[in-house]
This record gives C-alpha cells, structure tokens and sequence, in this order.
C-alpha cells in the first residue's frame, strides 16, 4: 500500500500514466468504504480490467482527517490489491480539501470522483464514459435532467431543502446545470488536475468552483442522467447549502477584478459630492431647485412609514386631499424604496431617508450600468466606467436628481435589458422569463414612466439591429417573444390589484395632461444645462419646463464627439443600433408640435403618434431624451476601448500613439463642459412653533382638517414639510399630488380647487385684498370650510401676509389670533368660527 502525506499529493507525472483515476473521498467512512471498495474494483476489473499488472486503472482513498478506521479499512482493501491507495489529510478539512488532495494525486487519463456512499451506482461510470467520447471535458451525473431515476428518496423535509438549496446555487453560481452537487463526475485528468489545482474552497462548494472554473475555459460540460439511491448515513445537512453559498459568495468577491470593487466606491463618492450641500444638514437644508418635489417626496416617504407602521393601506391616505385623499398607487410614492426605508424614516426622519435613497440610488443605478457594459459592451474596465458615468450624470440626470428619485434610482433597468438580452439568447428562456418578470414587477414598484422610457428605447434598439441583422433577429424573436409572455404571466399577479387601485381605485384618473410645450426645444439638445460647468441658469430655464425638467442639454460638443463616433465605428452594429436609438429618442422627445429655431415655423413631431394612446399620454414627452444618455455613454465606451493604449508585442508595455491620444484628447474637451457641479442647498424654512410644538392639537380635532393659508399647492406646499414635522398629526386640504378632475376624472396637479382656495391663491399672488361682497363669500367660505371640515385657518409670515389676514377676517368676520408664531382662526369643523381666549401678542 501507498500513503501519500497531505504536503506531498502532487506525483511525478513522467509515471506511467492510467487510464482511469476514481477518487473517494472519505471522513469517517469506515462502515460504507469496504462494500464501496468492492463495487469499484470489481466493476473496474469488468470493464476496464482486471491485470494488476498494467495499472490501468487506480483508486485513491482520500481520508479527510478521520477519527474512526477509515484508514484502516483502506489499508486492508490496499493489501488485497495495489491499485487502491490511501491519500492522508492531517486534519479535517472538508470535501473540497480530500478531492483536491485526491485529484492532484491522480495519474489517469480519465478522473472518476464518486462519494464513498455509491449513491450513484459504479455502474453508471458507463453513461458518463460515452458523453466524454462524444467530446466533452467533463461528465457529470444528475438527479435532476430527464432520464434520471431516482430509486429512494431522502427525508421529505430534508428533500425540499436540497432543492431549494440546489436551486440557489444554480441561481448564483452556474446557470444552466440543473444538479450541481450529485457527488458522481468524469473529467478529464488534465484539466481535472488544472481546475483542482487552482481551486481554494475546501467545503462542498468546490464542485461549482470546478464547474464554474470548466465554464470559463470554455470546456464543455455535459449533464448526464444517472441512477440514485439516498443512502442511510449521508454527510450532506440542510445548512450545508448554507454554508455552500457562503462559501460561493467569498468565491464571487476574490473573482473580481480591483477595478470592480473599486468602481462602487468612486461612484458613490462621485454621488455624495453631487448632495455634499444636503448632507452637511438633511434636516435642515433644502434644494431650491427642486421648487416643491423634496417636500412632496418626504411627504411620500412619510405617509408610507406612517401607513406600514399602523398597518394601513399603503396604497390611500386622507393625510392630503382631505377629505377625499390622495391615491398613493396614482402618485410616484417608489413603494419599492419607501416600504423597506420605513425603518429608517421613522428612525431618522423622511428627510434623511429620501437623502439616503437619492444618494446610494444613484451610485447604485451608475454602478449597474458599469455592470452591463462589462458583460455586454467593453472589456476595459476604464471605459466602462466612463460610459456608466456619463448614462448616470449626464444633464438630464443631474436636473431630475434634485428631487425625482423615481427618475435617478434606476438600478434594476440594466437588469431589466440584461435579462431581455438573455432571453434572445433563448439558451433559459423559462428561468429569463421569469426573472425578468420579478424585476419588471420590482420596478412598477419603484416608477412606471421610467420602465415605459426604457421599453420605448429597446423598441428602438431591438426594431433598428433586427432591420440591420435579420438573421439575428430570426434566431431571436421566438424565445423573445416566448420569454416576454413568461414575464408578463408572472409580473401580472404581483401588480394587478395595485394597477387595479391605480387606474379604478379612490381618487385615481385617466391622464395627465401637461399642455403642448412639454416637448424640447431643438437648442435643448446641443445646450448646456443650469448645473453643467459651461451652463447657466437663465439660458438653460428659458428652454425648459423647470429646473428639474431639463431632460436634455448634452452640449454641442458632446453631440459632435458622439457623431464622430458613429462615423468612425460605423462597421459595428451595435454603434449603428445605437446612434439611431439615440436620434429617434432626440427627436421623440421634440414633441408634437416642433417648433423650428430662430423662426415662427412650427412642424408636426414624430410624438404626435403617441401622444394621445394611453400611457403615454401622461409622459412629459421631453423626458424621452433622457433615453439617450445610456445610449451615449455606451458609445463612449466603445470609444474609449479603442482608444486605449496599444500593447507592444512581445513586452507587457503598452504605449498611447499620437492618434488615441488625439482621440483622447477629444474625448475630455467634449465632457468637460457638461460635468456637474454640486446641486444647490439653502436653509430651509422653520417650521412655526404652532405646529412643532404640537400646539395645532388644541385645535385640530380627530376627523378635522388643519387648513393653511393659502392651501398647499404645486406651487407651495410648505405645508407638508410642517405635516412630516408633526409626524403626521393632522390632515391638510388641498396638496401637492395628482388627482381628479372633473366628470372626465383627467389627472391634474393638487386637489380640485374650490371657491375660497382660488381666492386665497389670486390675494398670495397680487398682494391685494378684494373687495368681496360679504354675505356671498362669506356663505361660499362657510361651506368650503366645512367640507374641509376645518378645525382651524392658520397664516404663517409670508409675501402678501397682510392682504391674506384682512381677506380672512373678512370672510370668517372675526380677526385672527397670533399664536405660536402664525395667525389661528378656531373653527368647529362645520365651518363656524369659534372664540378661544388667550394668545400671543405679535412682536
């Protein structure tokens, strides 16, 4: 017999080489080892044979550190025949360490690895033998592809946790093979020992290490159906497959490349530079250029902690609107984000939740886009990331990043087209299909009009490279098609009943409507916008809806180096699918009416087709030329990749000719005009003591509405920063969402506006008290106080907050008193004024 120590496995090769190596593992086997012994030889001597003499095959027992005979029931298996012998671990380390000591000990042309159990019948060896003949590396036997047989089933309990464990790994680790961890494979004994050798897990995670090891050479891999047999005495436990993706992940970390694991930091960096102003105080600091939206999405956030943390329907609040409520489902709340932070903005407050969402989201969205460029696009990790940055921060990205996280958090779109892309592949059209599914669900959880955006973009893509290869598109539409109806049949249960409350539910509508000059302006596309480094404010507004709709504005120069581009990679593809996606999203986003520069001449856009079918009657049509940033910074990258430094033959040094760094040079005059600068922060407004310290609940009684003056609006909804600050305490008329109107029920922004909030509104904006005859407003006031069954009129200082008191005392016919920094007026909810002594004098 032979023993081979633990720090000496690797045998001379110059030895005669066999024709078959089988390698047992064994820790403890010394019951099951003789009968397997058995089974292996005698099947061996049948098959491959019986001369001890030509060593045409061998058996290596690996003992993995037993406590028990297991060496000593090798020893007397060794005494009777030679060819079996015993390789020693000091110390047990698991299965991955006995079958890479047992591999790397192997001389044969073929390495057999079975289980000490034979849970596998030896017999079996004969159907992995006959799919290695037909080429490939190695053969692996499974419990799970048709054909196989399984004679004895585990424990019912301990079945479901395999599979579900089983299918895990698949999941994480190797796609495509259905039974990863049947104990019974056939590879080659070369690539065996090289795939072995480079291995580092030492637990039963080691046979997805080989596997995945075998996939990246590109040596192919055959599933083959075999025969098993649960045998009493297994070693494999439930929380082994725990432990088995435990040791897969650390697996997938030491893969990555240091660029990738540096990429996240930098763009989370790059991102907490963007809110550095919001940061230095989230509490207390406000982005003027998100006009009322950072109210509006705390408010979101708000309202959603406060409905899980009572266990109301997240999908309808009264908390604005009052008394007819707001449709959340109608509104962008992110469910998706704002359910899972509600922790966090009950911890910290909505404030710092929403700072938290905007921030990581962005570094996450920027970092899932390097993902896909990796795996789709380009090798160099440098352009990659100079094509993720520019789809993240590009100008319209920086606008919506004031306050539109349902536009910048967009991490599961390059999710969303990897997985399409998968499915025309049509290799797992089932398991694509359902993944994308899960992932479309998520992200109508998250925002719909960016998933709409994203399909209008790959309709363009997809429509563009079918026409330029047919053949491809041939291959690909039938899985596509297949996997799409897949998606859909899952997705659609996880969403009707809120797409259901959205479209029917209490306070929803039909569409939006955002009037005919929500389109770009053609100066839009080639501008720089408000933040970039070579814009400005007042230019960049007078070609935008807003501050935070400035969905174009890429620059001049930019447009230039992407035409360039194109000209220059114009062989490719993928760079004419590209450029053609990017103009037909330039040119959609003009709008239906396009009105030409510097002239009255106004021409009909390609919008005009959409514009009035339902969904994207709702767009603000200007936004679809935020489809070009992905589709540029892929460009870049492509770019990029070509003109990176040149490798010199036969050295490691690479070396930057005059035209790369010409064309480099380019590259960094083109973005430099369009870099962001940090977005804006001022001190925001204090909320009044009235509120903060609680004194409204005087008089605010339950199923009453606190009504400021004027009521909340698009306009101003400082009001709903003194809501959240109440946490909650009160209802408010009117408000910033999107409701009904009217008996058509087209969605408008805020609520139905009534007699007296018209009014209020026209005295805030002129500085001028009307002159009102008495009994008529005051009647009209009485009753759009009790519909909003008002507890109290509250004026805080403000523009015009003279004109507003004396219009309020009109109407009410009784003066204010000054309480808690703003004026108060106490009603009884039906509309009435009440008396209430006491109050503050005014300084």
């Amino acid at each position: 017999m032979s023993r081979i120590a633990a720090q000496d496995v690797i045998e001379d090769m110059s030895a005669t080489s066999l024709d078959l190596t089988v390698v047992v593992p064994a820790y403890n086997e010394e019951r099951r080892l003789a009968p397997t012994l058995d089974a292996i030889v005698a099947h061996l001597n049948k098959t491959v044979g019986d001369d001890t003499g030509t060593h045409a095959w061998e058996v290596l027992v690996v003992d993995d550190g037993s406590t028990d005979a297991t060496g000593e029931v090798v020893a007397e298996a060794a005494a009777r025949d030679p060819r079996i012998r015993l390789v020693s671990s000091p110390a047990n380390r698991g299965k991955g360490n006995a079958l890479r000591l047992g591999v790397l000990a192997s001389r044969g042309r073929r390495v057999l690895v079975t289980d000490a159990d034979l849970a596998a019948p030896i017999e079996e060896l004969d159907r992995l033998e006959a799919a290695l003949a037909e080429g490939g590396a190695a053969a692996i036997g499974s419990r799970a592809t048709d054909g196989a047989t399984i004679e004895r089933h585990q424990h019912r309990i301990r079945e479901l946790l395999g599979r579900a464990g089983n299918v895990l790994i698949r999941q994480v680790a190797v796609p495509g093979i259905r039974d990863t961890q049947c104990g019974f494979k056939l590879f080659e004994g070369d690539r065996a020992r090289e795939a072995f050798a480079a291995s580092r897990l030492d637990g039963w995670g080691i046979d997805v290490e080989i596997l995945q090891y075998f996939r990246r050479a590109g040596w192919p891999v055959a599933e083959v159906p075999v025969r098993w047999a649960h045998q009493p005495g297994s070693k494999v436990r439930p929380l082994d497959y725990g432990r088995m993706l435990a040791e897969l992940a650390v697996l997938k970390v030491r893969a990555l490349r240091p660029a990738d694991l540096l990429v996240p930091v930098l763009f989370l960096l790059l991102s907490l530079a963007l809110y550095s102003g919001r940061w230095a105080d989230p509490n207390h600091r406000y982005l003027p250029d998100s006009l009322q939206d950072q109210n509006q999405w705390e408010w979101f956030f708000a309202v959603t902690a406060d409905n899980i943390s009572h266990f109301r329907n997240p999908l309808f609040t009264t908390l604005q609107g009052f008394p007819d409520g707001v449709n959340l489902m109608a509104n962008t709340v992110m469910l998706g984000l704002s359910v899972p932070f509600a922790p966090i903005t009950l911890w910290l407050g909505p404030a710092v939740s929403l700072a938290l969402v905007m921030t990581l989201g962005l570094a996450a969205t920027a970092t899932a886009w390097y993902w896909l460029l990796v795996r789709r696009v380009v090798r160099h990790r440098g352009a990659a990331f100079a094509g993720a940055a520019l789809a993240t921060f590009a100008p319209p990205m920086i606008s919506h990043a004031n306050a539109h996280p349902n536009f910048v958090v967009l991490f599961m779109i390059p999710l969303i087209i990897d997985r399409a892309l998968r499915l025309c592949a049509g290799t797992r059209v089932g398991h694509d299909g359902i993944v994308l599914g899960l992932m479309t669900a998520y992200q109508i959880y998250l925002g719909e009009e960016p998933l709409l955006l994203t399909a209008l973009g790959l309709v363009l893509f997809a429509g563009s490279y079918a026409l330029l290869r047919r053949d491809v598109a041939r291959a690909a539409w039938r899985p596509l098609a297949k996997g799409l109806g897949i998606a859909v049949a899952v997705c659609l249960p996880l969403v009707s009943f809120a797409l259901y409350w959205q479209f029917f539910g209490p306070q929803s509508y039909k569409s939006v409507l955002h009037g005919d000059n929500a389109g770009n302006s053609p100066l839009a596309l080639i501008g720089f916008s408000e933040r970039s480094l070579a814009g400005g404010a007042d230019r960049a507004n007078a070609l935008s809806l807003n501050p935070t709709e400035q969905n174009a504005f890429y620059g001049w120069p930019l447009a230039l180096l992407a035409l360039g581009i194109v000209v220059r990679l114009w062989d490719r593809t993928l760079v004419k699918a590209l450029a053609i996606t990017a103009a037909g999203a330039a040119l959609l986003s003009l709008g239906p009416k396009v009105r030409v520069p510097l002239t009255d001449t106004v021409l009909p856009g390609p919008w005009k087709l959409l514009a009035h079918r339902p969904l994207f009657e709702s767009v603000i049509e200007g936004r679809v030329a935020m489809v070009c940033a992905p589709a540029l910074g892929m460009l870049l990258a492509l770019a990029l990749e070509r003109l990176a430094p040149e490798q010199v033959p036969g050295t490691p040094a690479r070396v930057l000719t005059g035209a790369r760094l010409a064309g480099l040079t380019a590259v960094v005059l083109a973005l430099l005009p369009i870099v962001p600068a940090p977005l804006r922060t001022e001190p925001r407004e204090k909320v009044p003591a009235f509120v903060a310290d609680g004194t409204y609940k005087k008089y605010v009684a339950a199923g009453q509405s606190l009504v400021p003056v004027p009521l909340p609006d698009p306009g101003y909804a400082g009001a709903l920063h003194w809501q959240t600050a109440a946490d909650l305490g009160f209802s408010l008329p009117g408000g910033y969402f999107n409701g009904p109107w009217g008996p058509d029920r087209i969605g408008i922004y805020g609520a139905v506006p009534r007699a007296t909030s018209n009014l209020f509104n026209d005295v805030r904006n002129s500085g001028t008290a009307p002159n009102l005859e008495i009994e008529s407003w005051r009647r009209q006031a009485r009753a759009d106080f009790a519909y909003w069954k008002a507890g109290a009129l509250v004026l805080a200082p403000q523009a015009n907050d003279e004109a507003l008191r004396q219009t309020v005392e009109d109407l009410t016919g009784s003066p204010g008193t000054w309480v808690g920094g703003v004026w108060v007026w106490d009603l009884d909810g039906k509309g009435t004024i009440t008396t209430r002594p006491g109050g503050d004098s005014r300084p």
